[in-house]
């Protein structure tokens, strides 16, 4: 080594060969460590995502033990008064002058501001009892638990409920089955072999009724949404609900349905009013988006057997002709095809491949291929549009003469599933072994589910259905709820043979009040209380929830005090439980909702 004049060290142009081979050596072997280090850390992050992924629902929150929980101060509510007893926020009569009559879009959902929202607990009818158990309760109900008398009165003579005593009597009529809803679903198998061998599994049923279809369909392996609108049939829904079969408020008007594209085996409409040549057709459009490929659409009634029934129409038999041609024109273009026709029932099939599609896009045909621009899925409050949702080449798998008959479906993760961001058949069986595990916690935390004293059950913020699934076997039914701000796996939870609802939990549902008797939550006011603030969601589930009913809620340790409290002001008693791991980060909040009367007083 030399000194430079300036006395700083440095080395000299004759520098020793072996130190700067060694230096070269060491230079290259930590560039190789380094990469190879790289790839092996990688590697390990991909099995391990392969081996664990999830999907996940929740944003980052307080949830270590160091962070202290949060806390708010002890209130009670006061009630509502008596006649808010069948309040329903986003569906109020009292507020339907506010919108327009066209196409009847006063019933669809309009929720009202938040300075309007109602800060009170809903009281019960009065005389009000706990609900029939199931199976009982498919044929009777208790007459004070809903309490209307004008559908009685308006259709005793088509036998869909009589009022004998204190109870409403179900015989299982309708108005295109008065000889009962038995012999009529008799008929429609015969024209639809698939609805006896596991093929259909899902259905939808519009304009339904006091939902006796629905429930005779439940014997029948087969899982049936019953839709009507709150209307002046007072309380369809409610009384579907309190008979223990699934049911939801809507209605076809100028906003698709809650449900994903290609998702229900079959969907039905008796005599349910719906115009669907109108508008351009866009009402039977939305039934078309949402009915899977390869899947039936029923119609019974006008203008099916216009020979024969024209007379009792209050029409002519040529009005009935051209609108018959009308519809069957209509759904030619949308690539419906007849299947069979008997009576007064008829039953078209939607195209499953794409022939039929791919002449849509011809600019000279209506209605034309929705553009890409349109996503399929989309439906809070997305407005209907004059196209047809074609089936992407993803859905080939799940088209329904592909996809496992019931109950195979159940355990097997659909195709779609890759559409959901982190999902993969390893997150499905993962979510599988998952609910194992918790439905056997839960059951001994709840000795009540898998008795009669649990039917309607509502998984408010559900990933893959795996609550539904992992009770199949109880006598009960689960609504699936994904949040319209999740990712969208209700399209997987579908095509498992399950059903199910978008919903944004800063609004109410669309229910009426006491229509469920638990209420599970997975981690939601994790997720969800940045938008929505706790005290209305816990007053909307405490307005949803059955007297005497039970909520389930999984939440973080930060939160699960605060819920205890407020829960407290809502007149439930909760207790504190450790998961089925026994971790400090996460509790669960057993509560029950218990029965009060009305005292009078006003909101």
């Amino acid at each position: 080594m030399k000194h430079h004049k300036d006395g700083k060290p440095g080395y000299s142009s004759d520098k020793n060969p072996r130190l700067g081979t060694v230096i070269i050596t060491c230079i290259v072997l930590c560039g190789l460590s380094f990469y190879l280090g790289g790839i092996f850390c990688s590697e390990k992050n991909t099995i391990e995502e392969a081996e664990t992924n999830e999907v996940k629902v929740s944003i980052p929150s307080p949830k270590e033990t160091s962070v202290a929980p949060l806390q708010v101060k002890s209130s009670s509510f006061s009630e509502c008064s008596a006649d808010y007893q069948d309040y329903t926020p986003c569906t109020d009569p009292r507020r339907w002058k506010k919108y327009g009559v066209h196409r009847l879009t006063f019933m669809e959902r309009h929720c009202p501001p938040a300075f309007e929202r109602k800060e009170c607990l809903v009281p019960p009818p009065d005389g009000y009892k706990s609900p029939i158990k199931w199976p009982k309760s498919r044929d009777e109900c208790w007459y004070r638990n809903v309490p209307y008398d004008w559908i009685n009165k308006q259709k005793s003579n088509q036998h869909w409920l009589i009022k004998e005593g204190e109870k409403f009597l179900f015989p299982g009529g309708g108005t295109m089955f008065p000889n009962g809803v038995g012999e009529y679903v008799d008929h429609m198998v015969e024209l639809i072999p698939e609805m006896k061998d596991g093929t259909i599994r899902t259905a939808i049923d519009t304009g339904c009724g006091v939902a006796s279809w629905g429930g005779d369909l439940l014997d029948r392996g087969i899982l049936t949404l019953s839709l009507a609108p709150r209307d002046n049939h007072e309380a369809q829904v409610q009384f579907a609900l309190e008979r223990g079969i699934p049911a939801i408020l809507g209605i076809i008007s100028t906003q698709r349905l809650p449900f994903p594209s290609n998702s229900f085996d079959m969907a039905h409409c008796s005599r349910c009013l719906i115009p669907w040549t109108e508008f351009g057709g866009v009402y039977l459009l939305e039934v078309h988006r949402i009915l899977r490929p390869g899947g039936f659409w029923v119609l019974s009634g006008p203008p099916v057997n216009y020979e024969n029934r024209w007379r009792g129409w209050n029409t002519t038999i040529e009005d009935q002709k051209s609108d018959y041609e009308k519809l069957q024109d209509l759904l030619t273009s949308m690539c419906f095809k007849l299947y069979n026709k008997k009576g007064d029932i008829a039953v078209w099939q939607k195209d499953s491949d794409d022939t039929c599609y791919k002449k849509l896009v011809n600019p000279d045909v209506y209605p034309p291929k929705c553009d890409d621009s349109i996503e399929p899925d989309s439906a809070w409050y997305t407005p209907l549009r004059p196209c047809v949702v074609a089936p992407g080449p993803k859905i080939k798998k799940s088209v329904l003469e592909s996809i496992p008959k019931w109950p195979e479906r159940l355990q097997v993760a659909s195709e779609r599933i890759s559409d959901v961001h982190g999902g993969n058949a390893n997150a499905f069986k993962h979510d599988i072994g998952k609910w194992k595990v918790r439905a056997k916690h839960y059951k001994k935390l709840l000795p009540a589910i898998g008795t009669d004293k649990i039917r309607n059950v509502m998984d408010m913020n559900t990933v893959y259905g795996g609550f539904a699934a992992a009770f199949i076997d109880s006598p009960l039914w689960v609504m699936n709820v994904v949040s319209s701000y999740a990712p969208n796996t209700l399209p997987v939870i579908y095509d498992r043979g399950l059903i199910g609802t978008y919903q944004d939990w800063c609004e109410a549902f669309s229910t009426y009040p006491r229509t469920y008797d638990l209420l599970h939550v997975d981690g939601l006011f994790t997720a969800e209380s940045h938008r929505c603030e706790m005290k209305y969601v816990l007053l909307e589930m405490d307005r949803i929830l059955r007297p005497m009913g039970y909520a389930i809620i999984r939440e973080s340790s930060y939160y699960v005090d605060a819920i205890a409290t407020i829960t407290k002001g809502m007149k439930w008693s909760c207790r504190k439980e450790d998961t089925e791991y026994g971790v400090e980060k996460e509790k669960i909040l057993v509560c029950q909702k218990k029965l009060w009367y009305s005292s009078n007083q006003t909101s």
